[in-house]
């Protein structure tokens, strides 16, 4: 059977094609009440799917918003994916979804694409590398907001959109600060990849609250931000520490993502040592899975849902100050039994 075309409808309802198209593909300029009722029901009995390339041409806009996001199966971007999903679910949008795997080429690619099918806005989520900015995409961004597009960051700002931030540096060292109060003295660090921005905030943060205790951490070492990164740390760590079950007084390990904590606390299970026991443990995020993990892990909290949805409330905001907007995300400090020490 051939397709029912556009015409097919207006002969139906007696109108116009382009009074069809007005009323079908959502244009401003809507005729009479009865006249578009009489095109919606020809629509409807002669089975006529609309064009959504149409739609966007008569309404000055594909109702899309582009999201990318380094890794979809990292609870830290999927809490941040449920948030931009509801928001954007309530201003009657569609998320289209881009997971790259922290490979910065197809990011450009997902950006490429994005612009392409003329998204509405375009929201990234997720640490940059540091040194230079790609120019490759700060130019494609430019031209997508000469041509009207909005552009948001998850993370540190950047020259070509707005800027939803967590609060890494400042979090962290209230983190530190916390965990010296409670009685820690000895300290190490499970750090991310050097080159990406939210694993240096967040370790500087905390280095530097400790600093000003007159204390170092006794050993810094590093991994991928995933649950085999901070496992492999571990191990290392454990190794250069030469930690043993019962060996005294506990360092406090603080993992700069909650991801990497629960590897680590894998590890250290499989070496023999207990959490909180022989080792402590602090992350960051407070992702949701935690509330299964035992012991229950020290963290610092960002309401990631909340910041997803404020980054489509921007990206949405039609107003020239909300084009360049920098907003902070707190972070709220959480002390839970992975970090106790016994009296």
């Amino acid at each position: 059977m051939a397709a029912v075309r556009l015409r097919d409808v207006a002969a139906a309802a007696g109108v116009s094609q382009a009074t069809a198209s007005r009323v079908l593909n959502g244009s401003s300029r809507v005729p009479g009440e009865g006249v578009a009722d009489r095109v919606r029901a020809a629509a409807a009995d002669l089975g006529y799917i609309a064009n959504a390339q149409a739609q966007a041409l008569a309404r000055s806009s594909t109702g899309l918003i582009g999201l990318v996001v380094h890794d979809v199966a990292d609870p830290y971007f999927s809490s941040i994916v449920r948030g931009v999903q509801n928001e954007a679910r309530d201003a009657g949008k569609l998320v289209l979804l881009a997971s790259t795997e922290r490979d910065f080429a197809i990011e450009r690619q997902s950006v490429s694409t994005f612009i392409s099918h003329r998204a509405d806005a375009i929201i990234l989520a997720g640490s940059r590398q540091s040194g230079d900015l790609d120019r490759a995409l700060e130019r494609e961004f430019e031209a997508y907001r000469d041509n009207g597009g909005r552009v948001v960051v998850i993370g540190q700002p950047m020259p070509f959109g707005a800027a939803v931030e967590p609060e890494n540096h400042s979090a962290s060292a209230a983190l530190a600060e916390a965990l010296y109060e409670h009685g820690h003295r000895r300290f190490a660090i499970i750090g991310g990849p050097g080159n990406i921005r939210t694993s240096a905030d967040r370790r500087n943060g905390f280095v530097e609250a400790l600093c000003c205790h007159g204390i170092t951490p006794e050993i810094e070492v590093a991994g991928d931000f995933s649950r085999d990164g901070g496992y492999s740390a571990a191990r290392r760590l454990a190794a250069a520490l030469e930690l043993t079950p019962g060996h005294g007084t506990p360092p406090c390990v603080f993992a700069v993502t909650d991801v990497m904590a629960i590897g680590a606390i894998a590890a250290l299970r499989e070496l023999g040592l207990s959490v909180p026991a022989d080792v402590c443990v602090a992350g960051f995020d407070d992702i949701p899975t935690l509330r299964d993990h035992v012991p229950s892990l020290s963290t610092v909290a960002l309401s990631l849902v909340d910041i997803g949805e404020r980054a489509v409330q921007l990206a949405l905001d039609p107003s020239d100050r909300a084009l360049d907007a920098h907003e902070y995300a707190p972070g709220t400090v959480v002390l839970r039994a992975s970090s106790a020490l016994s009296r």
